[in-house]
C-alpha cells in the first residue's frame, strides 16, 4: 500500500514540478523557480501526501506545514498577492508587499461618495473579484481600516471611518469570505499617508486598507 502511495505520489508530483519552471531568457533552459520550490512545489507535494493519507483537509494543512519549513508561507502569500493584481489590474485598488503581509488601499474616490458608507457599483465589483482569492486562501486572517483626511471633526471622522470599514467587511462576508477571519476598525485622521495641507493628500488620506496575514492559528494547528 505503502508503495502504491509513493507512486501515486510521484506521478502527480510531476506536473507540478514542470509548472513551477521558469525559463532563462538568454539560454532558453527551463528551471524550477524558487517560489515554486520553496512554496509551491513543497506545498503541494506535502500536500498529496497529505490528501492520499487524511483527506482534502489533510491535503490543506499538510502544504501548510510543509510550507512553514523555509520560505513556504511566503510562497502562500505570493501566489494570493499575484491571483488579487490579475483580478484587481483594473480597478485602482493599490496592492501592496510587505514581508508576508499583502495590504489593498482602497481609495475613496473609487469606493464611497463623500460622507457616505455605502459602497460604490465600482467598490462591489472590486471586492467580489478580490473575495474570489480570499475565499480560495483560507489561512489568512483579514484586517480591515478606515481612515479620513482631517477635515471635519473626531466626532464625525471616526463613526465614518469605522463604518466604512465595516461596510468593506459586510460584502466581502456576503461573497463567501468568513467572518471570522475578519477584523474591523476605523482612526478617523489620526493615521494620515500623505499632507491634509493639500486636495491631493486629503484624498490619499480617504481610504479604506485591508490587511492580509497568514493566520498564525492555523499554521500552529497545521504543525501540530
Amino acid at each position: 500500500m505503502k508503495f502504491t502511495k509513493t507512486l501515486t505520489l510521484a506521478v502527480l508530483a510531476a506536473p507540478l514540478a514542470l509548472a513551477g519552471c521558469v525559463t532563462n531568457a538568454t539560454t532558453g533552459q527551463q528551471t524550477a523557480s524558487k517560489t515554486a520550490l520553496y512554496g509551491l512545489g513543497g506545498a503541494a507535494v506535502c500536500g498529496i501526501v497529505g490528501a492520499l493519507t487524511n483527506g482534502s483537509k489533510g491535503a490543506r494543512n499538510s502544504a501548510l506545514a510543509c510550507g512553514a519549513v523555509g520560505a513556504g508561507i511566503g510562497g502562500y502569500m505570493d501566489y494570493q498577492e499575484k491571483k488579487l493584481r490579475e483580478s484587481l489590474a483594473n480597478t485602482n485598488i493599490e496592492i501592496e508587499r510587505q514581508g508576508n503581509q499583502i495590504k489593498l488601499v482602497m481609495p475613496e474616490s473609487v469606493t464611497f461618495a463623500t460622507g457616505s458608507a455605502s459602497l460604490s457599483g465600482s467598490a462591489q465589483s472590486a471586492l467580489a473579484a478580490a473575495a474570489q482569492t480570499l475565499v480560495q486562501y483560507p489561512d489568512t486572517t483579514i484586517t480591515i481600516n478606515g481612515h479620513t483626511d482631517n477635515t471635519g471633526n473626531d466626532s464625525i471622522n471616526e463613526p465614518l471611518s469605522r463604518n466604512r470599514a465595516l461596510s468593506v467587511a459586510t460584502y466581502l462576508q456576503s461573497r463567501g469570505v468568513a467572518v471570522n477571519r475578519m477584523t474591523t476598525a476605523g482612526y478617523g485622521s489620526r493615521q494620515p499617508i500623505a499632507s491634509n495641507a493639500t486636495a491631493e493628500g486629503r484624498a490619499q488620506n480617504r481610504r479604506v486598507e485591508i490587511l492580509i496575514n497568514p493566520d498564525q492559528n492555523a499554521i500552529n494547528a497545521a504543525q501540530r
